[in-house]
């Protein structure tokens, strides 16, 4: 396990990004008290969490809800990723959290994992224990022992014999904004190892 030195986190972050708001370290220190929790200790993966979550809670690290909810894709409507429709239950499954899930089977999986029923109450994503929970049992192993969201993980990304964060986006989301995040990474780590 490698426990976080948040002093000194906290300085360099100012260095890289800025004085950060009270709720920005709220979420920052969910993450760190997960990682801890879990005692796991590749940093490189760490920095790519909270890259990620960077990136997708529009630099609030507070899980949030997908700007329109939704409204042009698939997912914003009452279509299950296999394209099946549904009626029950009368939710959409638009992103949330800090890693903005979407799709119902990935609610139902995640819901199923970290134990609460995120298909009957999605908003439940936005919950910040749950959401860090979502977050790094999709892109870990974790519980499952695979990538919940896409069927990758940190482990293929960061090893002994691999380092690619821009790769990693995988995990997620394809490539989209692949070389954004691996900046936002490369910050993070800087943050957690000088």
């Amino acid at each position: 396990m490698t426990k976080i030195n948040r002093p000194q986190f906290y300085k360099n972050f100012r260095k890289e990004f800025g004085r950060p708001t009270q709720l920005q370290v709220n979420g920052i220190e969910a993450v760190f008290n997960e990682w801890e929790r879990l005692k796991l200790s590749d940093l490189r993966w760490l920095a790519y969490i909270l890259a990620t979550a960077w990136h997708e809670t529009a630099k609030t690290m507070q899980p949030i809800e997908e700007f329109g909810k939704g409204r042009s894709k698939r997912y914003g409507k009452k279509i299950k990723h296999s394209g099946v429709s549904y009626i029950f239950p009368n939710k959409i499954y638009f992103g949330r959290g800090h890693v903005q899930l979407t799709w119902y089977e990935n609610y139902e999986l995640m819901g199923r994992l970290i134990g609460v029923d995120l298909l009957k109450n999605p908003e439940l994503a936005l919950v910040m224990e749950n959401s860090i929970k979502i977050m790094f049992e999709g892109m870990l192993r974790g519980a499952s022992s695979f990538g919940d969201f896409t069927g990758r993980s940190l482990e293929q990304y960061f090893n002994e014999k691999t380092n690619d964060p821009i790769g990693a986006r995988r995990i997620i989301n394809g490539t989209d904004k692949a070389q954004l995040i691996k900046g936002h990474h490369d910050k993070f780590l800087i943050c957690l190892t000088t």
